[in-house]
């Protein structure tokens, strides 16, 4: 019975030595379930929907040489053909 009381006795004595020599780091902490405070999580952006593009469509200049000029050339050219007549044979 001293035998077993003995080597029990070193066997504890060796678990409290080797505890001993790592206790260093250990920290003893006693906490509270006390809540912490609320977190504010903000809501979704609202969509918006993206500006329209810019589009830019031809400019108008005014109708084709074939649309309202045509009555005028046609007057500019028989007016054209009289003078001509008149004054085309100067030369002679």
């Amino acid at each position: 019975m001293k035998k077993l009381l003995t080597s029990t006795m070193l066997g504890v004595a060796a678990l409290m030595a080797s505890g001993a020599a790592t206790a260093g780091g250990v920290d003893l902490s006693i906490g509270v379930g006390v809540p912490v405070a609320p977190v504010y999580v903000a809501p979704e952006p609202v969509y918006v929907a993206p500006q329209p593009a810019v589009v830019g469509y031809p400019a108008y200049y005014g109708g084709w040489r074939g649309d309202d000029d045509e009555d005028y050339w046609k007057h500019y050219r028989k007016h054209w053909r009289k003078w001509h007549r008149h004054h085309d044979d100067d030369d002679d």
